[in-house]
C-alpha cells in the first residue's frame, strides 16, 4: 500500500509542474539559509569543546571599580597562579600565557613577521589537547629561551629540515631561542591564536611578586570533582593578604577603607567552554563574540523556515479545487480519509528531500563566500559524522509533515458527492486561512527588513561619527621598541620624507588602549581614580588633531613639561576639579615605580579612544621619554602622498632596525576593525533578508497566479463592462494591499521591542523614528506589488472573449 500511495504522489506532482518548482525552490533557499546559520551557530558554541580537560580549566578573571568605572579584564598578576596552586587545595595546576602579537622572527639571513606568538608555562600542553607533534611535552617550554612552533611554522621558517635545536632571533632579543619541539596546528575555534609559544620562564616579570601589576592571563586547572564557587569563595582573604599591603603602599589607604569608598577588586573564575561568547570581558588573546548574535541569527534561520513553510501551505490549499475531482474520485473507489492525508503527506516530504538535496549543492557552492566574509571555516561534513545525513534526511521528513499536516487535513475532508457536481470552491475558511499566514510571512518579511536596516544605520552612525581627532590620512608603525634609544633620530629622518607632515611617539593609540593606571590626587587621599594612560609626545597632539580646551599642551620651552600631565574633558568632569590647573595627580610611575607628584598643565576636548560601543573614559597623557621605547610612531601623511612616501618611510625604519621589515597599518583602516563583527553580521542579516523575501515573493506570486485563474471569467466579464487596466490591477493587488498594513501594524511593536534591546548594547546609538519604519513598509509594499503586477496587468489585458470561455 505504501508503494501505492508513493506511485501516486509522484504522478500528483508531475501534474502540477508549475506548482512543484516554486515550492522546491522557495524551500531549498529557506533549508540552505537554515544550514548555513546552523553551521554558524554549531561553530560558535564548538570553541574549546575538544580540549580533554575542558571541564576542570577555569581563567581568572579581575572584576574591579575605581571611582565609578567597572572592569571585567583577563589581565592579571604574574604571582596568583603559582599563589592558588600553593594555598588552594583545590587547584591542581596553573598556566599563565602572554600575548605578543606581531613578531619579527630571524633565522640565519632569513626574516619573517609572526601574527600569533605568545608565552606560556610549560603546564600549556598539559592544559590544552593540541598534540605536540615533536619533542617532550615536559621539557619543551621548562627553561629560559625555549620556543615551540606550530607545524605550518615550522615548514614556513624550515621548510623540510628538522627544526628541533635550531636557533632562532625573536624581535630585538639579544638572545637567541632554541627550537624544542612542533605542535599540531591549533583549531580556529579555539579562543586564542598561537603559531609560536616560547617559555614564560623567558619574561622578564615571570617571577614578579607586584599584585597590582596585571599584565598575564592566568588559568588553573581544578581537581575532578573540585566546585569552582569554592574557590571563588576564597578569593577575598586572598586579595587582602596579598593584594592590601601594596594598596597601602601605593595608595596610601587601607583595602577596607578603599573597598568601602565603592570600590571593587575581586577575582572570579570563568569556565573555559564560556570564554568565546562572553564580550562582558575584556580580553586580548582573540576578540569575543556575542551570544546575542546566536540567538538573532537562530531566529532568523527558524524565521525562514516558517516562512517556506507558510508558502506551502498557501499554494496547497490554493491548489485544492484543481485536485477536487482526484479526491472525490479517490474516495468514491474506496480510500479512506487516513489514506488520502498518508498521500498528501508524502507528497510534501518527497517535495521536502528534492529542496534538502537542491539546498545542500546551494549551501556547498555558497559556504566560500560565507567562510570568506565571517574569517571562519564552516563544512558541511556530510559524511564526517555518522549522524549528518540521518540528521539532514530526519529534518527534511519534519519539515514536509509540518508544511503538509494543514493542506492534508483540509484537502481529504472535500465531500465526494459536492465535488464530483463541480461545485466546490475556496470557502471562506480557507481564504481566511490564507490570509493569516499570508499576514504572518509579510510580519516577519518586515521584522527583518527593518531591523536590518536599523542595524546597518546603527553601524554608519559609528563609522561616521565624529571621533574628536582626525583618522584619516595616518600611518601607524609597530614595534617602537625596535628603533630603541633613537626616537628623536628616527622621528627627524622621517619627517624630512617629502609627505609626511608630522609624526609622533606614543604608547598607545585609538583602538589599541593599553594601560589603565590607578592616580590619587594631592589633598584627596581617601579617593582613587582609574584613568586610561599614555605616554606621549610633543607632537602627538598636532598629528592627531585633537584640540586642546584649556591650558597648553607639552612644550620644549618649558623645562618643567616632562613631569607634567594632560587631561581630558571627562576626568575634568568625573574627578569634580573646579581648578584643574591648581591639581596635582599622584602618579606611581616615578623613579623606582615610587609616587610622584604631577601637575596638570593642559586639558584636552573629548575623543574617542576606543569603540563606540564604550563610554569616554577618564585619560591622562604623560610625557615619553627616550626612556620609554615601546610603543608606536604615528606619521601623519599629506592627502598627496604617493606609495612612494611610504616606500622611503621604510627605507628609514630598515637603517635603524638592523634591515626589520615595518609593521604598520592606517588608523581609519584600524578602526573599522572596531566593528568587524558588527559589519558582519549585518551583512548576513541583509542577505538572509533578502533571501526571506525572495521565498516570501515566490509564495505571493504562486498565490496571484491562482487567484487570477480563478477570477478569469469575472476578469473577463469586467472588462466587457469597461473595465480599465488599472482597475483589474487594483482589484487584485486590493486584498494584498490590505495584508501587507495588517503586516506592519503587527510589526511595529516587535521590531521596536527588539532593536531597542539590541541598541541597549551600544553607548552611543541612534535613536528609533518613524523613518526607519516608513522605509521597511515602503520597501515591503514595491516588492510585494512588483512580484503580483505581472500576473495581475497579464491577466486585465487579456482579451475578454477568451477569458468568457474560460472553464
Amino acid at each position: 500500500m505504501i508503494r501505492d500511495i508513493f506511485r501516486h504522489s509522484i504522478r500528483a506532482l508531475r501534474r502540477q509542474r508549475s506548482y512543484v518548482f516554486i515550492n522546491i525552490l522557495g524551500l531549498a533557499t529557506g533549508i540552505a539559509c537554515s544550514m548555513v546559520i546552523a553551521l554558524f551557530i554549531i561553530h560558535e558554541l564548538s570553541f574549546d569543546n575538544y580540549h580533554e580537560k575542558g571541564d576542570q580549566i577555569y581563567r581568572v578573571i579581575l572584576n574591579g571599580k575605581i571611582s565609578g568605572q567597572e572592569m571585567k579584564v583577563t589581565s592579571t598578576a604574574s604571582p596568583i597562579g603559582p599563589t592558588m596552586l600553593e594555598e588552594f587545595p583545590e587547584v591542581e595546576n596553573f598556566l599563565r600565557i602572554n600575548g605578543w602579537g606581531e613578531t619579527i622572527i630571524k633565522y640565519e639571513d632569513a626574516v619573517f613577521t609572526e601574527d600569533h606568538f605568545i608565552e606560556a608555562d610549560s603546564t600549556f600542553f598539559d592544559f590544552f589537547s593540541i598534540p605536540l607533534l615533536r619533542g617532550n611535552v615536559r621539557t619543551a617550554l621548562n627553561e629560559k629561551y625555549k620556543v615551540v612552533l606550530s607545524e605550518t611554522t615550522a615548514r614556513k621558517i624550515f621548510g623540510d629540515s628538522d627544526p628541533i635545536n635550531q636557533m632562532l632571533r625573536v624581535g630585538n632579543d639579544t638572545t637567541k631561542y632554541r627550537v624544542t619541539g612542533v605542535f599540531a596546528d591549533i583549531p580556529e575555534t579555539t579562543h586564542f591564536d598561537a603559531n609560536m609559544i616560547s617559555s614564560f620562564m623567558t619574561n622578564q616579570r615571570a617571577n614578579d611578586k607586584m599584585w597590582l601589576s596585571n599584565s598575564f592571563n592566568t588559568y588553573v586547572l581544578l581537581k575532578p570533582n573540585s566546585n569552582p564557587e569554592t574557590v571563588n569563595a576564597k578569593f577575598q582573604d586572598l586579595i587582602i593578604k596579598y593584594v592590601g599591603p601594596e594598596i597601602i603602599k601605593y595608595l596610601g589607604i587601607d583595602i577596607k577603607d578603599f573597598l568601602s569608598q565603592g570600590n571593587k577588586y575581586n577575582l572570579f573564575l570563568q569556565p573555559l567552554k564560556e570564554v568565546h561568547l562572553d564580550p562582558s570581558i575584556q580580553q586580548d588573546l582573540k576578540p569575543a563574540s556575542d551570544a546575542k548574535y546566536i540567538w538573532i541569527f537562530g531566529s532568523i534561520g527558524i524565521l525562514i523556515i516558517l516562512i517556506a513553510a507558510i508558502n506551502f501551505m498557501n499554494l496547497s490549499t490554493a491548489q485544492a479545487s484543481k485536485r477536487a475531482k482526484e479526491i472525490g474520485i479517490k474516495k468514491v473507489v474506496g480510500s479512506s480519509r487516513g489514506m488520502l492525508i498518508n498521500q498528501f503527506i508524502i507528497e510534501t516530504i518527497i517535495l521536502s528531500f528534492i529542496s534538502l538535496l537542491v539546498a545542500v549543492g546551494i549551501t556547498q557552492l555558497a559556504l566560500p563566500y560565507f567562510n570568506k566574509l565571517l574569517s571562519v571555516e564552516l563544512a558541511i561534513g556530510l559524511f564526517s559524522n555518522w549522524y549528518t545525513i540521518p540528521a539532514l534526511i530526519l529534518l527534511s521528513v519534519v519539515i514536509g509533515f509540518l508544511a503538509g499536516s494543514y493542506p492534508a487535513f483540509y484537502m481529504s475532508s472535500f465531500n465526494p458527492y459536492i465535488v464530483l457536481k463541480g461545485k466546490i470552491r475556496s470557502n471562506r475558511k480557507s481564504i481566511n486561512i490564507r490570509s493569516v499566514l499570508v499576514v504572518l510571512q509579510f510580519t516577519i518579511s518586515l521584522v527583518l527588513i527593518v531591523g536590518t536596516l536599523i542595524m546597518f544605520r546603527q553601524i554608519n552612525f559609528m563609522m561616521n561619527k565624529e571621533l574628536g581627532f582626525n583618522k584619516e590620512h595616518v600611518l601607524v608603525l609597530r614595534s617602537a621598541h625596535s628603533i630603541r634609544g633613537q626616537i628623536a633620530s628616527f622621528k627627524t629622518a622621517v619627517q624630512k620624507i617629502p609627505g609626511v607632515v608630522s609624526i609622533a611617539a606614543s604608547t598607545a593609540v585609538p583602538g589599541h588602549s593599553n594601560n589603565n593606571n590607578g592616580y590619587m590626587i594631592k589633598d584627596r587621599p581617601e579617593e582613587t581614580f582609574l584613568m586610561q594612560t599614555n605616554w606621549v609626545d610633543y607632537d602627538y597632539l598636532e598629528t592627531y588633531g585633537i584640540e586642546l580646551e584649556s591650558g597648553r599642551f607639552f612644550d620644549k620651552s618649558f623645562s618643567t613639561d616632562v613631569d607634567a600631565c594632560i587631561l581630558n574633558k571627562e576626568a575634568v568632569k568625573d574627578f569634580i576639579l573646579t581648578n584643574p590647573f591648581e591639581t596635582r595627580i599622584i602618579s606611581n610611575n616615578g623613579p623606582d615605580n615610587g609616587q610622584q607628584l604631577v601637575p596638570v598643565i593642559g586639558v584636552v576636548k573629548d575623543f574617542h579612544f576606543e569603540s563606540l560601543k564604550s563610554e569616554i573614559v577618564p585619560h591622562i597623557m604623560l610625557f615619553k621619554n627616550e626612556d620609554v621605547q615601546w610603543g608606536y610612531f604615528s606619521i601623519r601623511l599629506s592627502p598627496l602622498a604617493t606609495k612612494t612616501t611610504i616606500e622611503e618611510v621604510e627605507k628609514v625604519w630598515r637603517s635603524f632596525t638592523a634591515n626589520n621589515p615595518m609593521q604598520y597599518f592606517f588608523l581609519d583602516k584600524d578602526m573599522e576593525r572596531l566593528y568587524k563583527e558588527e559589519k558582519q553580521n549585518a551583512n548576513l542579516a541583509i542577505l538572509f533578508t533578502i533571501l526571506a523575501i525572495l521565498i516570501a515573493s515566490l509564495g505571493l506570486y504562486g498565490l496571484t497566479a491562482y487567484t487570477v485563474q480563478q477570477r478569469t471569467r469575472e476578469i473577463g466579464i469586467r472588462k466587457t463592462f469597461g473595465a480599465s487596466t488599472a482597475k483589474i490591477w487594483y482589484i487584485i493587488a486590493k486584498e494584498i494591499l490590505i495584508l501587507i498594513t495588517i503586516s506592519m501594524a503587527i510589526a511595529l511593536p516587535l521590531i521596536y521591542l527588539v532593536a531597542d534591546n539590541w541598541l541597549q548594547n551600544y553607548h552611543y546609538r541612534i535613536d528609533l523614528g518613524a523613518i526607519d519604519f516608513v522605509y521597511g513598509f515602503a520597501i515591503a509594499m514595491v516588492i510585494a506589488l512588483s512580484t503580483i503586477s505581472y500576473r495581475a496587468i497579464k491577466a486585465a489585458l487579456a482579451n475578454p472573449a477568451v477569458s468568457l470561455r474560460y472553464e
